[in-house]
């Protein structure tokens, strides 16, 4: 390796310099003090864990996301955080143990084996919150109301939120009683989004009519409001769990309308991202510009079953470096310049001065940078036996 390549980072490796990493730091802190004022306590996961444990319940898209390594103590496979959810899930479950709902909240760094197609990036800083205890629709609006918020204390305009609900293809499959081939096979085509695939794998898999043209609609039905009409008409004859599903999406995009009036609501019922783990509502948010999901989540209930505790679960992350990048300002020039003096009478004016919270940059000897290079629009001076703080000429 030269000289010059001694700089380069690994791919979606990425260094947060000023003024992003201040901006990090603020918003870090405003998230965490709004989801305290929610009632979520937060918790520190380790940055890795046994691979066992890490992987339990996730589906080979966090395994294959997962940097592995061998513990030289145990001889035991360890992974690398590179998703905090299923962390939490098994605090919940294992560590804390608590009865009746519980909201959890975090804010730390992960590593990601490859990006992630969804948020980006392969060391971002995950921030979010996970609700436990609770499978009612309520707990999900909340969670909704919660990630929303999140983007408004970040200064996000222009929202726009894809609804979905696992529940619909889930119910879709059983009722066709469907092979894990054939299921793999309309699984794939639905991610396509191609019709004439999807046409060709329900022909060749799905015996009943009706549950083909059932299956056959979902690529259809992406869109508006009327979306949620459509499936209504094309999911007639479908199983309750079904129309259960369509009820709940219809309640919370009642409830986001209602309280994100400003927000855009979007609707695909093919959407699988994620369908190993998440068992029902799922959701993304995104603004103009950004080619990525700034928000997203959704239910995962019984996560915590391998741990011996299956709870109801519902949560939502976001990309901390991410957030922060949708309103990054110069930091003011505002600080107080101390000039290169050993006066003991002038260091306890700094201390004073540091102590009362104030930002105070002191001259070391040899210096040739000033007051505004180091954005101080203020300085001491020693004047009438005192330092003094005085502006800038």
């Amino acid at each position: 390796m030269t000289i010059a390549d001694r700089w380069l980072l690994p791919d979606g490796m990425d260094e947060v310099l000023p003024p992003l990493a201040a901006r990090m730091e603020e918003l870090r802190r405003a998230l965490l003090d709004h989801y305290h004022r929610w009632g979520y306590d937060q918790v520190m996961p380790p940055p890795v864990e046994f691979l066992d444990s890490l992987l339990t319940g996730t589906g080979t898209d966090l395994d294959l996301q997962t940097f592995k390594l061998t513990d030289q103590l145990t001889g035991r496979m360890m992974g690398v955080s590179a998703d905090v959810t299923p962390q939490v899930a098994r605090m919940d479950a294992h560590s804390l143990k608590r009865q009746g709902p519980v909201r959890l909240c975090y804010c730390t760094n992960v590593l990601r084996a490859k990006a992630d197609q969804y948020q980006g990036g392969r060391s971002p800083v995950q921030v979010g919150v996970e609700l436990f205890g609770h499978a009612g629709q309520q707990a999900d609006l909340e969670i909704l109301h919660l990630a929303l918020s999140s983007l408004m204390v970040a200064g996000a305009q222009e929202v726009h939120l894809a609804l979905g609900q696992i529940g619909i293809y889930r119910s879709l499959v059983q009722a066709a009683d469907l092979d894990p081939d054939q299921e793999r096979a309309i699984f794939d085509a639905l991610e396509l989004k191609s019709p004439s695939e999807l046409a060709l794998r329900v022909a060749e898999g799905v015996q009943d009519p009706a549950l083909a043209e059932m299956f056959l609609a979902l690529v259809e039905l992406h869109g508006g409001s009327d979306v949620l009409t459509k499936a209504r008409e094309a999911f007639a004859e479908a199983p309750s769990a079904v129309k259960a599903a369509l009820d709940q999406l219809e309640a919370l995009s009642a409830g986001v309308a209602t309280a994100h009036p400003e927000v855009e609501l979007y609707y695909d019922l093919a959407e699988l991202r994620g369908y190993q783990y998440h068992t029902g509502m799922m959701f993304a948010a995104y603004v103009p510009g950004y080619g990525q999901a700034l928000a997203k989540g959704g239910r995962y209930d019984d996560t915590g079953r391998a741990f011996g505790r299956a709870r109801p679960a519902t949560g939502f992350s976001m990309d901390l470096k991410l957030l922060a990048s949708l309103s990054i300002q110069e930091p003011p020039c505002d600080g107080v310049w101390a000039p290169c003096d050993e006066a003991p009478e002038l260091a306890e004016t700094v201390t004073a001065l540091r102590n009362a919270g104030e930002r105070v940059v002191q001259a070391l000897p040899g210096q040739h940078t000033g007051p505004k290079e180091h954005r101080c629009n203020r300085h001491l001076i020693h004047r009438g036996g005192q330092w003094r703080v005085v502006p800038l000429e």
